[in-house]
């Protein structure tokens, strides 16, 4: 008998309550939602399995909040969206949680299926379109239905590669009572444990053979829990290592063969590179990031579903964990990679040393690089930093440093403003002995500002630092460059987002001057609130991009 099967005799219990069931019984603590007619079973379902509900101010943030669940736990986070406009409303999250691989489950409320098609408030089928960024997308047909369905949506959410599913439930078929389903936990994949891939030996001997080899890694390795045998093998076969999205922190950023800086010198000049659990998309020029000659070999959980943009050497789908350590076993015994981490290592040296002025910048209003400088000085090691933003956050991809698995969020390649207050919600549920750092541009900000209330109400002291520089400068300066003049980019100079933040019951602190803001951080830390320290940086910086995005 399958974990959501019923047995014979059970007790009735109402759809909610079966949905609550099921969810509680393989794990899930949280659930995050805005509250909605169409869900009342589910809560009620939940109160009684002793599920918590955090509860926000608009359904974007609810989804990104499950997003932000998964990112800080590896386990699926949950979300409860009304029907219509709730599960509208967050579809960003789950297209950005596809891109991601982020496993997350969306229970959508729904019109009673006994009068569809009658106009009942809200009546919309949501899987045709809901389905094209989702593993999975079903419905409910029956009470009976709904405890299978959701054990079918957790498993979707984790199988290789991990993403989002949704389920929704008719109105009446959740309120109506069945059969109690069993209390056993349902067999799920579980991404830490798969097999290695079939056959290493060709990529191993490559491996090596390799003078100079470079390992490029992304999200899918943290989904993977790749980041021990990653450590063992770039310590034991002597390879630099550069990573990008969730993978930051899974080589901490003070360890020998960790690099950021000389990453165009490393994979340009690179025999073999290792490419871990991330696409070949813009951030690595569909490719192009490598040297003409470089024997790429990728490395991912599952075989992608598009072809890639530069044929690889070899490519190995399996448990990544495990196909690392059978490369490092049957790669041992190599040239000596001495000269090539010390001739990549003074190229790093180089470009930090050319970064100094700029963190240094006594300018005001502030240089973004200033503000890094002082916020690197008092976060720790382990404080989760979420970025949401453009050219602000884009600094901060370029120099904050990350030293533990889990440590850094941000919107992943779909690039979706607004998800940073609910992946902080997320994290500071999830991980309280933590500190959370949130850091908004001000454009950012007016996509979920109001969820400090959501932070106030749950108690939840998130420190968000602010980049105020009263433009869209990823656009403006661009299409300046272009055109010699930027439409649709200005925003109100200098707004005082840190009283908003003070009327919806947090802590605010306005920075106009470099020396006023390490004081304010540590007015920030030290008040227990949610809190926003608004920095004032100066609009006529522009971010030096380099990616191509198409």
């Amino acid at each position: 008998m399958s974990a959501g099967a019923q047995a014979p005799g059970s007790t009735q219990v109402h759809g909610g309550r079966i949905v609550a069931k099921r969810l509680a019984a393989n794990g899930v603590s949280k659930l995050f939602t805005l509250s909605g007619g169409h869900l009342f079973s589910i809560y009620d379902g939940c109160r009684e399995e002793g599920i918590d509900l955090v509860d926000v101010r608009h359904e974007q943030a609810a989804a990104f909040a499950a997003e932000g669940w998964a990112k800080a736990t590896r386990t699926p986070g949950v979300c409860a969206l009304t029907a219509g406009p709730g599960v509208t409303n967050g579809m960003s999250a789950m297209a950005s949680a596809l891109m991601n691989s982020s496993p997350m489950v969306v229970l959508g409320g729904r019109a009673p299926a006994m009068r569809w098609g009658q106009g009942s408030l809200q009546e919309i089928d949501h899987v045709p379109f809901v389905a094209p960024v989702t593993k999975l997308a079903r419905t409910a047909g029956a009470t009976a239905d709904i405890a299978g369905l959701v054990d079918e949506a957790l498993a979707a959410a984790l199988e290789a590669p991990g993403g989002p599913a949704f389920v929704d439930f008719p109105l009446d078929q959740v309120f109506m009572e069945g059969e109690a389903p069993d209390e056993g936990a349902a067999t799920l994949p579980d991404p830490a444990s798969l097999p290695a891939a079939p056959d290493v030996a060709e990529a191993a001997e490559q491996l090596r053979s390799a003078e100079r080899p470079a390992i490029m890694a992304g999200t899918g390795l943290y989904w993977g829990h790749g980041e021990v045998a990653l450590r063992r093998l770039c310590e034991e076969l002597r390879i630099p290592v550069f990573l990008n999205g969730l993978a930051r922190g899974c080589v901490p950023a003070d360890h020998e063969c960790f690099f950021s800086r000389a990453r165009g010198t490393a994979l340009k000049g690179a025999d073999v590179a290792l490419v871990i659990g991330v696409p070949m998309d813009f951030r690595l020029g569909f490719g192009g990031s490598f040297g003409d000659d470089t024997q790429i070999v990728v490395i991912g959980s599952a075989e992608p579903g598009k072809p890639h943009p530069r044929q690889p050497a070899a490519e190995l789908y399996g448990g990544i964990a495990a196909t690392l350590d059978a490369l490092r076993e049957e790669a041992a015994g190599g040239p000596d990679r001495s000269g090539w981490l010390s001739s990549l290592r003074e190229a790093e040296n180089e470009k930090r040393a050319a970064e100094r002025d700029d963190l240094a910048d006594s300018r005001s209003p502030l240089h973004p690089m200033r503000v890094y400088a002082e916020l690197q000085k008092v976060i720790d090691r382990d404080t989760i930093v979420i970025g949401d933003g453009g050219d602000f956050v884009s600094y901060a991809g370029r120099v904050m440093e990350t030293y533990e698995p889990g440590c850094w969020m941000d919107p992943g390649p779909y690039g979706c403003l607004g998800s940073g207050p609910g992946y902080a919600i997320a994290a500071a549920v999830a991980r309280p002995d933590r500190r959370t750092l949130l850091l908004l541009g001000d454009g950012a900000f007016g996509f979920s500002g109001l969820e400090f209330d959501t932070m106030v109400r749950h108690g939840l002291p998130v420190v968000a630092v602010m980049g105020n520089n009263g433009i869209w400068a990823l656009e403006k300066h661009p299409m300046e460059f272009l055109y010699g003049y930027s439409v649709a980019a200005e925003l109100q100079p200098e707004l005082r987002y840190d009283r908003v933040v003070e009327d919806l019951g947090g802590h605010g602190e306005l920075v106009r001057q470099p020396d006023e803001l390490a004081p304010a951080l540590e007015r920030a830390f030290a008040s227990g609130k949610p809190a926003l320290v608004n920095v004032l940086t100066d609009p006529d910086v522009a971010y030096p991009r380099k990616a191509n995005l198409a």
